[in-house]
């Protein structure tokens, strides 16, 4: 544990002087955006713990068949990422954002109701695409909602709202489990679909900053051009996404590798995902008021990717100890994780921010969120045929790549920022 607080703090003791570390307060806009991400991420906890039951238990599709299904869902979402976000730019924010979050709404309704295998993929894939649109379109929101000086650790307080949300969703979502019934589990998911159409009430009051004006032709002032995306943003946004791999050993790595190759209590697997969730509602805004600028997010992402590469090694460690070593070692495994965790996050945002061209927020948020996208969908496979697969070494290679991604952004974003 006391490894992961290290790595936090190296970072905080880094931050200007002068700034207060309370809580930011949130500005015009803040209020809103928090109360709806309050309401969509208590939506997604009620539909995450029971989803995956309903599915393969209650509606008998079979675990392989659901899994083959969610990650071609997964691929249509990163398709989706770069034309939401370019559409945008083009329509205006709030009107994309409407129309992607009222048919997320009608696609999250109709999957309550599917009876047959291809319904539920059509449906499942129609979801994940609206999903990860309207996730491109909410970070250009993001970007144009908060004053640039305090929108990172502005959007540090949101996603430590996504987590208190998300887990008050699942524990409402254990009366669901405790029933077993499907109309039980299908008025859960009803509720998760109505969240999306509780945002779209809250987005006219949302207040967003003017945009850059668009670039135009040398012939037709009026013409807007399409800005193109640079490639070094888009090394940025590939690195991020290896990174991204690391929410796959949290929810799948590390509590598969417990519970098959080590002695450790089954009950720390739970503990494990609590303890995250907790410490990253406690530190991520105060981590991320110490990034400022694109070498500090360098940084943070250097640290971070060193942070998760030592909890793989740590995760290796834990196999063939006592059960008592075996939950210690995998508990600092599990600080190791968290602080990489809010480091890269921090760094992340920052990157993404102050790389993009104003003039296309939403065509640069779509890149940047299609590789998130593509992370978390290749996470799982890269996980178990990783760590999961070959022990030790698979722990090696995997933090290899942690390494590896998090230094390697530091001299594209120098020569990014020179540009």
């Amino acid at each position: 544990m006391l490894a992961g607080c290290a790595v936090i703090m190296t970072l905080l003791s880094a931050r200007p002087a002068g700034r207060a570390a309370a809580r930011p307060a949130p500005g015009p806009a803040g209020p809103r955006l928090a109360a709806a991400t309050l309401i969509t991420s208590f939506g997604n906890g009620l539909y995450l713990t029971v989803a995956a039951l309903f599915f393969t238990r209650t509606l008998g599709f079979g675990a392989a068949r659901v899994g083959v299904a969610l990650t071609v869902a997964g691929l249509a979402g990163v398709l989706a990422s770069v034309p939401a976000g370019r559409a945008a730019d083009r329509y205006g924010i709030k009107r994309v954002s409407t129309v992607l979050l009222c048919g997320e709404a009608a696609a999250m309704a109709a999957l309550a109701f599917c009876t047959t295998f291809w319904a539920f993929a059509i449906v499942v894939c129609a979801a994940t695409a609206l999903d990860r649109g309207a996730a491109s379109v909410r970070q250009a929101l993001y970007a144009q909602a908060f004053a640039p000086e305090t929108r990172v650790a502005d959007r540090a307080y949101i996603r430590a709202v996504t987590n208190v949300a998300i887990g008050l969703g699942a524990a409402a979502a254990a009366l669901a489990l405790q029933a077993d019934d499907r109309a039980v589990y299908q008025t859960t998911i009803l509720v998760d679909a109505i969240s999306f159409l509780g945002v779209v009430a809250l987005l006219p009051g949302i207040t967003l900053r003017e945009p850059a004006p668009p670039a135009t032709t040398g012939t037709d002032r009026r013409r807007p051009v399409k800005v193109r995306v640079s490639r070094r943003y888009q090394i940025v946004a590939a690195l991020n996404a290896a990174l991204m791999i690391q929410f796959a050993l949290t929810e799948v790595g590390l509590p598969l590798w417990l519970l098959q190759d080590t002695r450790a209590p089954r009950i720390l697997v739970s503990g494990l995902l609590i303890a995250n969730t907790a410490m990253v509602v406690l530190v991520q805004v105060r981590v991320a008021r110490g990034v400022h600028g694109v070498a500090s997010a360098a940084r943070a992402l250097r640290l971070g990717g060193a942070a998760l590469a030592a909890s793989c090694l740590v995760a290796a460690c834990a196999k063939g100890l006592s059960p008592t070593a075996a939950t210690l070692v995998l508990l600092t495994c599990g600080a190791l994780l968290t602080a990489g965790e809010v480091l890269t996050q921090a760094g992340a945002w920052t990157l993404s921010y102050d790389l993009a061209d104003e003039r296309a927020v939403g065509a640069y948020q779509g890149v940047f969120n299609a590789g998130v996208a593509a992370g978390q969908m290749a996470g799982p496979l890269v996980v178990t045929q990783t760590a999961l697969r070959h022990g030790l070494a698979g722990w090696a290679v995997l933090g290899a790549v942690f390494a590896a991604a998090g230094a390697a952004i530091g001299p594209v974003v120098r020569r990014a920022a020179v540009t």
